[in-house]
């Protein structure tokens, strides 16, 4: 790995640019070694951190803008895109619209550090009409925060090993291979956890055409009809303020307080904006544990009952 070494020595600042952009628009390769080897490198003066930390707050700003202006565009479909395609099956938007409701851009403080928040922050707190320059304030005081941890956590590490010289030496040879395999590492653990996410969730789901049959039949025999509850944050229904026939709307944070709302005797339906319906599922498991068994999350959530043509209620925005 020593060419990948000698490519960070000679281009150091542009692969960190580089590498740091990538990841920030959205692409699985964590950062964070990267820097800590950057970090590392400085105690024996090969990097700045004077010059490094100024590069990744500015990919950070370009990266994070991008997301803004998108969020505040297009909003939902933004979020539904990073959904598809994220690694983590936390990184749902309810989690982040939760905490920009809350907090608002004081969100961007610590989004970097939690894995999911930092990815939708950015387009979230575009979608939620905070202002540019706020947005660009504290995204800013953020990425210094998050950045100057891991150079100087590298740095601190880096000055432990001067003390020994071969010591170092070693790393300096084997420091591009301990970069990709912390990168490797983390990106098979996130697969992983995915992949063992998926297979639960095919277990659980419930098709559109079944909950539709589901609904007429209980119309049908005069029976109790499923019980719909819609998980969307209040952002979501700006754009589209329709929901599935009776349901209730009820935020994924709010459910251990409105748990005793949803009944035991009766079949539970889920749903969010999700186009893996990750938060109908992750609900879903937790009512389980919560004693609520006949709970299923809604395959393609509120877009896959909009695309079958079924039936829909506006409801109306307090």
């Amino acid at each position: 790995m020593t060419w990948m070494m000698g490519l960070l020595l000679r281009h150091t600042y542009s692969v960190i640019f580089g590498w740091v952009f990538v990841e920030q628009a959205g692409l699985p390769i964590p950062s964070i070694p990267l820097m800590l080897a950057a970090g590392t490198m400085s105690a024996a003066h090969k990097v700045h951190v004077a010059y490094a930390l100024p590069v990744v707050m500015l990919a950070c700003l370009i990266a994070d803008s991008m997301w803004y202006f998108l969020g505040k565009r297009y909003g939902t479909k933004v979020l539904d895109l990073l959904c598809r395609f994220s690694l983590e099956a936390a990184t749902c938007v309810s989690r982040t619209q939760g905490s920009v409701t809350k907090r608002g851009a004081f969100t961007l403080l610590f989004a970097k550090f939690v894995p999911g928040l930092s990815t939708m922050a950015a387009p979230i707190v575009g979608q939620a009409k905070i202002p540019y320059p706020t947005f660009v304030i504290y995204d800013m005081a953020g990425t210094l925060i998050w950045a100057s941890v891991w150079l100087f956590a590298g740095r601190f590490f880096g000055d432990l090993a001067k003390r020994s010289s071969d010591f170092f030496a070693a790393l300096g040879h084997f420091a591009g291979l301990l970069v990709v395999l912390m990168v490797i590492g983390v990106v098979v653990y996130r697969l992983v956890k995915r992949r063992q996410f998926v297979t639960e969730l095919r277990g659980l789901r419930l098709e559109p055409t079944q909950l539709l049959a589901m609904i007429d039949d209980a119309k049908r025999e005069g029976k109790e009809l499923p019980f719909i509850v819609d998980l969307r944050h209040p952002l979501d229904l700006l754009p589209d303020p329709r929901v599935l026939p009776g349901a209730l709307r009820i935020g994924p944070d709010q459910l251990k307080e409105r748990s005793m709302m949803i009944p035991r005797d009766r079949d539970i339906v889920l749903y969010c904006t999700c186009p893996s319906e990750e938060t109908s599922a992750k609900v879903a498991m937790e009512l389980r544990r919560m004693g609520v068994r006949r709970v299923r999350p809604l395959r393609g959530g509120l877009q896959g009952w909009k695309d079958a043509g079924f039936p829909l209620e506006i409801i109306e925005l307090v």
